[in-house]
């Protein structure tokens, strides 16, 4: 493989996913913001959150190639970031309950070329979650089973969280995490990184 390939997170569900393609990757934390700017959409916020975070790795490893990631939740046009407290995680998935909640997952890919110019491939990908009509008591006990403070969205789809939705409509289930690996090997391909045993 000519460069590296880096991972521009420290989530452990991000390096769970990675893990799962085989390839060698090391994870560095990004360290940037994510706040949303004025009048952006959820869309556009996590497009540029993966892009921003690939770049700020790159310029610290610039002879490797990054993968940066984002994912941002969206019900009734609001964006949805993490909860952080118990108290918020219930009032988020109160204001979920019953709901649709769109969960965009982008991925931006960058490296360097021979002249030091930069190649950008990117995706992005949507899945749509049905939550079921949960009552306060289902909601604090969800919660204080599992504990999804640092997950958008205040639950862990890998986990009990399942047990919240009537339904996920996604073309790649391991979007929903975080880290869709289905159009990440895409772009890999493009970049003609092997993906091992296949």
């Amino acid at each position: 493989m000519a460069n590296p390939v880096i991972l521009a997170s420290t989530s452990a569900y991000k390096k769970m996913l990675l893990e799962r393609l085989k390839i060698p990757f090391t994870a560095v934390a990004p360290n940037t913001t994510e706040e949303a700017k004025p009048n952006e959409t959820p869309i556009e916020l996590a497009s540029r959150l993966a892009k921003e975070k690939a770049l700020a790795v790159l310029a610290l490893h610039p002879n490797a190639m990054i993968i940066g990631s984002d994912q941002v939740g969206e019900v009734k046009g609001d964006i949805l970031g993490k909860p952080h407290t118990f108290d918020n995680a219930v009032a988020q998935i109160s204001n979920q309950s019953g709901q649709k909640v769109l969960f965009h997952s982008a991925i931006s890919v960058v490296s360097r070329d021979n002249i030091g110019g930069i190649v950008h491939k990117s995706a992005l990908n949507t899945t749509i979650v049905q939550f079921k009509t949960l009552s306060q008591s289902q909601i604090e006990r969800y919660l204080k089973a599992e504990e999804p403070f640092d997950c958008s969205g205040s639950f862990k789809s890998e986990g009990l969280g399942i047990s919240l939705f009537s339904s996920i409509n996604s073309n790649d289930p391991t979007s929903l995490v975080g880290l869709p690996l289905i159009d990440l090997c895409t772009i890999l391909e493009s970049y003609e990184v092997k993906i091992p045993h296949i």
